[in-house]
């Protein structure tokens, strides 16, 4: 999980561009989607100069981007399309909180996509954002990702709405499939958490309260993505009151309020998680209470066995002259036996007591 960190020392033009997400690896490439409800063309391996030939403002337009490494192909882009220096930054700036931009003719939207990661309790992000501007949706991918392979399907069978609308549309169903991912991560994380909660109700090994805490963290984090996505959907309202800009159409914003309202759900269904490790938090502490009491428990028995033998043997050890039972020819034994049945006398009374 990326926290945002200070780098003391580093001074920065306030629009120099530099990508700092973890992606370093993966090359830059460009995907570009021409259709309309009777003609569909697909562009791969181009130039950006080979934009202004292939986009046609009379359909729909879907340029898609993996891998943000190439700073001067990200210039490129913004230069062609007249995008402002700071919405580049803030595409490159992987630490950025999910936030909505409207600004002259561009409606700018960046969100945190999540997934499980692997089989291990960390989760995977990636910083995905979203630029409309003149009928043309860029959208910008840290790495090549599974998550809009069923809509270019969608695209190129033309199943669905998505070939019949323009590109608010198409914003809506990318950001749904992003939205999946939060289920899905939020499925999985309860998966183990429901693990964690019956572990912790017959084990208080430490190692169960650190992987409650670290799901916690998991939780927090995942709450901490959405707020700003459920703010920022609900703030789509605006812009339906918004005569200059109409980038979204009227019959297209109840789509807009339907990812609220997922958004809403998302939240509640957190809150209910971490309502359930801080059962398995109670869960563990409570029976590594019980264990700590019956430990005690069992040494009091113990102890409380030993007290009269240490007084009998205390008393035998004075070494007084005038001790009339040390003159007995039997008094080992005599003694020895008293001392065996205190002891089976005193296992049954805390026997028939219960206590233990």
């Amino acid at each position: 999980m990326r926290k945002i960190k200070f780098k003391k020392g580093k001074r920065l033009q306030p629009y120099h561009l530099e990508y700092t997400g973890i992606h370093k690896e993966n090359d830059s490439e460009m995907q570009l989607f021409v259709y309309d409800t009777i003609d569909l063309k697909e562009y791969e391996d181009f130039k950006v100069a080979d934009l202004a030939k292939f986009l046609d403002t009379n359909k729909t337009n879907w340029l898609n981007i993996h891998g943000l490494n190439n700073i001067d192909l990200i210039k490129s882009i913004g230069s062609f399309f007249e995008i402002d220096n700071f919405m580049l930054t803030d595409i490159l700036n992987t630490s950025r909180r999910t936030k909505l931009e409207e600004l002259s003719d561009v409606l700018f939207f960046n969100i945190k996509s999540l997934l499980p990661a692997g089989d291990s309790d960390n989760i995977s992000v990636e910083q995905i954002s979203f630029l409309i501007k003149d009928g043309i949706l860029i959208s910008f991918q840290e790495k090549r990702s599974d998550f809009f392979t069923h809509i270019r399907e969608r695209i190129r069978t033309h199943s669905g709405l998505v070939r019949t609308k323009k590109v608010d549309y198409l914003l809506y169903v990318l950001l749904d499939a992003i939205m999946e991912n939060f289920y899905i991560t939020i499925e999985n994380e309860e998966e183990k958490v429901e693990e964690l909660v019956a572990l912790s109700k017959r084990n208080a090994d430490p190692l169960t309260l650190e992987r409650i805490e670290k799901h916690r963290d998991n939780f927090n984090f995942l709450k901490r993505s959405i707020i700003p996505l459920r703010d920022s959907l609900y703030g789509i309202k605006s812009l339906k009151d918004d005569t200059v800009f109409n980038v979204i159409e009227i019959e297209n914003f109840s789509f807009f309020f339907r990812l609220h309202q997922k958004s809403l759900e998302l939240l509640e269904q957190i809150e209910s998680d971490l309502g359930s490790l801080e059962s398995a938090s109670n869960f563990f502490f409570s029976a590594q209470t019980h264990k700590m009491n019956e430990i005690m428990k069992t040494l009091t028995i113990v102890s409380a066995i030993f007290i009269p033998l240490t007084f009998i043997v205390g008393v035998y050890g004075m070494n007084f002259k005038n001790m009339p039972e040390l003159e007995y020819h039997n008094g080992y034994f005599i003694v020895v036996g008293v001392m065996v049945l205190i002891v089976i006398g005193m296992i049954i009374y805390f026997k028939k007591r219960d206590w233990f």
